[in-house]
C-alpha cells in the first residue's frame, strides 16, 4: 500500500481509492495459499492485477505480487498455470493500453508508448526465465539428494551382506567341524574314551577359534572407522583349514602352481573364505573323505580349485545355497568368476578366478620335487 502510494506521484492515472486498495489487498492476500494452491494463487493475483490496471490505477509494486505467485507456481510444477496467467495479464495490458484506452479510465488517456510495452514484455520474460531456472536447480538438488540417499542405502546393504557372509563363513565351517566331532565323541564315549577326549579337544579348539573370529567381525561392525585389531585371514592360513578338516575326518591335499605373488587383502580374504566354504560343504554333504585344493598363480589372476570324489550324501549336494551365494558374491565383488557344480568324477567341484593387482616380483612357493604341497 505504501509503495503504491509513493509510486502514484507523477503518474497521470486514477487516484487510489477504496476499490484500488481492495484490489491491491486481494492481489497480495491470495498469495497466502500459494503453497497449497499455487495455480489458484497465480491466477487470482494476475486477475486482480489486470483489473487494477484496467481501471486506470497507478503502476507500482503490484507486479511484485504477480512475480511471487508466478515463481511459486513454476517451481511447484504448475508451469502452464503460470504461463497462462502471465500471458493473459500481458495481453490484457497490451489490449487496454493500445486499443481499449478510449473506453477505460482515466478520461482523456492516450495510448501507452511502445517503449513501455517493451519494458513490460522484458519484465514478463525475466520473471518466467528466473522461475524456470530456479525450478531446474531445485529438480537437480532433489535428484542429487535422492541419489545420495540411494547410495547410502546401497552402502548399508552391501555392508550388511558383507557381515552376513563373514558370519556365515565363520560359523558354518566351525559348527560343521563341531557337529562331526560331537558325533564322534558320543559314539566313542564308552568304547574309546581317549578318542572321545580328542574329539572334545577339537570341539574346544574349533569353538574358541569361531568365537575369536565372530568377536573380530562384531568389533569391526561396532567401530567401522577403526582399523581391525587382527589381520583378516588369507591363504597363509590354509594349513589351519587343512588341520580343521583333518579333525573332522577329511584328508586334504593342497597344491600350488605358478610363482607365488603378493595377493591384495580383499582377494586374499575372498580366496580363504571360498576354500573354507568349499571344504565345509565337503564335510557336510559329501561321502568322500578326501579333498583336493589347487591354488594357481597365473599373471594377473589367482585360480582356485576344490574337488572331492563324492558321492553326495543328500539332495543338497554342494551346500544348501547360502554358502554358494556368498562365494559368488565375493568373487563378483572383486570382478572375478566362480563355478560350482558336479565334477567329472562324480564329486563336487568349485573353481574360481580372482583378479590380482601387479605386485612386483613374487617369491617362489615352497614345493616338493613334484611341485605339490601335501598336508593331511
Amino acid at each position: 500500500m505504501v509503495g503504491t502510494t509513493v509510486a502514484a506521484h507523477g503518474q497521470d492515472r486514477e487516484p487510489l481509492g477504496l476499490v484500488a486498495r481492495l484490489l491491491l489487498f486481494a492481489a497480495v492476500a491470495v498469495l497466502l495459499v500459494r503453497h497449497r494452491h499455487p495455480a489458484l494463487a497465480v491466477a487470482a493475483t494476475s486477475a486482480a492485477t489486470l483489473v487494477y490496471l484496467g481501471l486506470g490505477y497507478p503502476y507500482g509494486p503490484v507486479f511484485i505480487a504477480v512475480a511471487v505467485g508466478c515463481f511459486r507456481a513454476i517451481v511447484s510444477g504448475h508451469r502452464k498455470a503460470a504461463w497462462w496467467s502471465l500471458g493473459t495479464l500481458w495481453a490484457g495490458h497490451l489490449l487496454a493500453a493500445h486499443w481499449l484506452y478510449r473506453w477505460l479510465p482515466p478520461e482523456g488517456d492516450g495510448p501507452a508508448p511502445w517503449g513501455q510495452e517493451a519494458f513490460v514484455t522484458a519484465w514478463v520474460v525475466a520473471i518466467v526465465a528466473a522461475a524456470e531456472l530456479l525450478r531446474v536447480r531445485r529438480e537437480q538438488w532433489a535428484a542429487a539428494r535422492a541419489e545420495r540417499e540411494a547410495a547410502e542405502k546401497r552402502r548399508a546393504d552391501q555392508e550388511r551382506l558383507r557381515m552376513a557372509r563373514e558370519l556365515h563363513d565363520v560359523l558354518a565351517h566351525s559348527i560343521s567341524v563341531i557337529n562331526v566331532q560331537a558325533g564322534v565323541g558320543l559314539a566313542l564315549l564308552d568304547s574309546d574314551p581317549e578318542q572321545a577326549r580328542t574329539a572334545l579337544t577339537t570341539i574346544k579348539s574349533a569353538s574358541k577359534e569361531a568365537l575369536g573370529e565372530v568377536r573380530q567381525v562384531l568389533e569391526n561392525l561396532r567401530t567401522p572407522g577403526d582399523a581391525p585389531r587382527a589381520p583378516a585371514p588369507g591363504l597363509d592360513r590354509l594349513p589351519e583349514l587343512v588341520d580343521q578338516a583333518a579333525a573332522a575326518g577329511l584328508t586334504v591335499t593342497v597344491e600350488t602352481d605358478g610363482t607365488r605373488v603378493p595377493v591384495p587383502p580383499g582377494a586374499d580374504l575372498a580366496a580363504f573364505r571360498i576354500v573354507q566354504e568349499a571344504l565345509t560343504n565337503v564335510v557336510r554333504h559329501s561321502g568322500s573323505r578326501t579333498a583336493h585344493v589347487r591354488v594357481t598363480y597365473g599373471g594377473a589372476r589367482l585360480g582356485l580349485l576344490v574337488d572331492d570324489e563324492g558321492p553326495a550324501t543328500g539332495d543338497d549336494a554342494g551346500g544348501s545355497g547360502n554358502g554358494l551365494i556368498g562365494m559368488r558374491e565375493r568373487a563378483a565383488a572383486l570382478g572375478g568368476t566362480i563355478d560350482a557344480g558336479p565334477g567329472p568324477d562324480g564329486g563336487f567341484r568349485v573353481t574360481a578366478e580372482l583378479p590380482l593387482r601387479p605386485g612386483g616380483e613374487g617369491r617362489p612357493a615352497a614345493r616338493d620335487k613334484t611341485g605339490t604341497e601335501e598336508v593331511s
